[in-house]
């Protein structure tokens, strides 16, 4: 029988980023993120404001962040904690 002192915590896995983008774009968003490898979840919080929970995990991110940067439309991360004046995104492809 597995001693229950040998699983692994996993509190501290996953991680729930709050942002907002224009409410055209929540469908998008979700696909892009949920289609690239599976980084996050896109949870509607406020389909009017364009208000979005993405849950993800620390391991993923990084990367997921990278991510967001590119998106072709504005993003702005809500949560405090983490570093928004980096992740306020008004990308417009060329063309």
């Amino acid at each position: 029988m597995k001693n229950l002192s040998d699983t692994k915590d996993f509190s501290d896995v996953d991680k729930l980023v709050r942002a907002k983008v224009d409410r055209k774009e929540i469908n998008m968003l979700s696909k892009i993120v949920e289609g690239l490898g599976h980084l996050g979840v896109v949870t509607t919080l406020d389909k009017v404001e364009g208000e979005v929970l993405i849950q993800t995990t620390n391991d993923c991110w990084d990367e997921l962040k990278i991510i967001l940067k590119h998106m072709p439309f504005e993003i702005k991360i809500l949560d405090k904690e983490l570093p928004s004046d980096d992740m306020i995104v008004n990308y417009r492809p060329k063309g």
